[in-house]
């Protein structure tokens, strides 16, 4: 399989399990910093930075390395977006209107 030219391995089961772990504990420590820094986030941010860490911790197991260059920079940002942007369609169309 490839994205933007760059090919990307297939994690075992286990990687990605493992990666699934790494990103809840990062985004449990990230969270956890902002709260007791007096700077708390709101659901729809955490949950925001849930998704671009768990794409971070996928990312790495697919062969995505950000020191690597330009084409796995662009890679990574991209799909960032693109995540970001659909959870953002979601979240504004199931919010209730006020």
């Amino acid at each position: 399989m490839k994205l933007f030219g760059i090919v990307l391995r297939r994690p075992a089961f286990g990687e990605l399990t493992a990666a699934a772990v790494r990103a809840a504990g990062l985004w449990l420590a990230v969270t956890g910093v902002a709260y007791a820094s007096g700077h708390a986030l709101d659901r729809v941010d955490a949950g925001a930075l849930l998704l671009v860490v768990a794409w971070a911790c996928f990312g790495a197991r697919l062969g995505l390395r950000i020191d690597a260059g330009r084409r796995h920079a662009i890679a990574y940002l991209s799909v960032a977006a693109m995540l970001i942007g659909v959870y953002q369609g979601v979240i504004s169309a199931f919010s209730p209107i006020s």
